[in-house]
């Protein structure tokens, strides 16, 4: 079936965030007496809010002060953020362009708050492309659950059949595949393992190739 809309998660597809938070939590991590930070960091990728409190306490101990420690890292961040902005991966704009250009639908769906989905997307100046947007708050179960792309789908008005879902995360592979949508998982942080691989439509290494794919897809049926 044809590919009607693509669903976009933000955080390791649209802006490569995941890595500024990172520099973020290292930056305090000898003032915490925490180690290995980065790869606790991985461990967190597409994870709930309370799963990661979850693993920072199994790493550091039930005593780690992970409010204080949010709290320091995102004061960080808003002051990065506030200078420089979002960094953008690579091939947004040419991918979300040639969506547009030729009549794909676009969501995004992420479980970060809609109305901070929509500032950072506003900032970016690529908030216009997006016919719908899905934050964490306007749904029960966050990912892997699909919730959050059915709801998506449901507002294009298109069935989890026509819908490509790009995603970084395991969860959000495990997402979009329980949803019964094309996941395309284009890696960030982490590598697809088998278990991913199983789940995902395809694996690309970047929204360019995503873009390629598509456009050779629609030269291939002669639309």
């Amino acid at each position: 079936m044809k590919t009607a809309a693509v669903i976009f998660d933000m955080d390791g597809v649209i802006f490569d965030s995941e890595r500024m938070y990172i520099e973020c939590y290292k930056e305090i991590a000898d003032k915490y007496h925490v180690d290995n930070v980065e790869e606790v960091c991985y461990k967190c990728v597409g994870v709930t809010s309370e799963k990661t409190v979850r693993i920072l306490k199994d790493y550091y101990g039930e005593d780690f002060p992970v409010d204080e420690y949010y709290a320091e890292a995102g004061k960080i961040f808003k002051e990065k953020y506030e200078k420089n902005g979002l960094p953008m991966k690579p091939g947004v704009r040419e991918l979300l362009s040639f969506l547009k250009e030729n009549g794909i639908k676009t969501a995004l769906a992420s479980s970060t708050k809609t109305e901070v989905v929509k500032t950072e997307l506003g900032d970016a100046g690529i908030l216009g492309f997006f016919d719908e947007i899905v934050g964490g708050d306007m749904v029960q179960r966050s990912k892997p659950d699909p919730d959050i792309f059915l709801k998506a789908a449901e507002a294009l008005g298109l069935s989890p059949e026509e819908v490509m879902v790009i995603e970084d995360s395991f969860n959000g592979i495990r997402a979009a595949y329980a949803a019964g949508m094309k996941a395309v998982m284009v890696p960030d942080l982490l590598q697809p393992d088998e278990e991913i691989r199983s789940k995902a439509y395809r694996v690309e290494k970047s929204l360019l190739d995503v873009r390629d794919y598509l456009s050779t897809g629609i030269a291939a049926a002669g639309l």
